[in-house]
């Protein structure tokens, strides 16, 4: 049986952590090939490039991993590689199997799906026809992260969904490892869950420059909520639970269809 062929990206860099754990927990998966931001691109969504060229080196970012560096989105990155580099490396009309974004530094659950660029080069895939697991990793306290083991944690739960059925070509699983403080830490439990639908409990604090401008700076911290519904993402990674979540990047409210048609054909 032929290897699996694993495309990995992620949002933060490729230079940030996450990655270099991932990478290394996930290496005898499969034949691992990176393609990632040269640059952070946090919270970038699903933005991309049309009026600026996509600048890609080769980065050699430890002496066991590299890949290639796109000046770019996390989006751009997934769609240049599945239609050129990966081509332009191994042949035409080759594609990878599968797409694994991440080890994103954040979860990446309730309305932060939307925002995060982890989640959305892993959507990009799937869109693409290449099935995606996005992987994020919730920290609560950033002087006890211990990437390696989050990284293990979510290598078991890589292959837990990889065994239970293949996965079809649009499939897009978001998995989310609860803090992971102590580099022995047990396996959590993994749990199935919906996404929360609630805003950010945020705000903007007003400042004033120098000169006179006034400006506004972010003062909302990413895991706060206006509410948390029982059984969701953030609740149950709130209790130390790895969360699975299906996405679907099909935006239609098919419960409103006939509805509209009704009204307005």
């Amino acid at each position: 049986m032929d290897s699996m062929k694993i495309l990995l990206t992620n949002d933060d860099g490729i230079h940030a952590p996450g990655i270099v754990s991932l990478h290394s927990a996930i290496e005898d998966l499969g034949d691992v090939w990176t393609a990632a931001p040269l640059t952070v691109q946090s919270a970038a969504g699903h933005g991309i490039t049309y009026t600026n060229p996509l600048m890609v080196e080769p980065i050699q970012v430890t002496p066991s991993f590299g890949g290639m560096a796109i000046d770019g989105k996390p989006a751009d990155c997934v769609k240049l590689a599945i239609k050129s580099l990966w081509p332009e490396a191994f042949g035409d009309g080759e594609r990878p199997d599968l797409t694994i974004s991440g080890m994103n530094s954040g979860a990446n659950v309730g309305i932060n799906i939307l925002y995060s660029g982890t989640v959305a080069a892993a959507v990009e895939s799937a869109f693409l026809g290449v099935p995606s697991i996005a992987v994020s990793l919730y920290l609560q306290n950033r002087d006890r992260i211990y990437w390696d083991r989050a990284a293990a944690i979510a290598r078991t739960t890589i292959d837990h969904i990889l065994a239970t059925r293949p996965l079809t070509p649009h499939e897009v699983i978001n998995v989310n490892i609860p803090p992971i403080e102590s580099p022995n830490a047990e396996m959590p439990p993994l749990r199935v869950v919906g996404m929360n639908a609630a805003p950010l409990a945020e705000g903007f604090e007003r400042r004033v420059s120098p000169a006179g401008q006034v400006y506004y700076w972010s003062a909302s911290e990413g895991m706060q909520f206006t509410s948390t519904t029982e059984g969701s993402d953030v609740d149950l990674i709130r209790n130390g639970c790895v969360t699975i979540t299906p996405l679907s990047y099909v935006m239609t409210d098919v419960n409103r269809l006939q509805e509209w048609r009704e009204a307005l054909e």
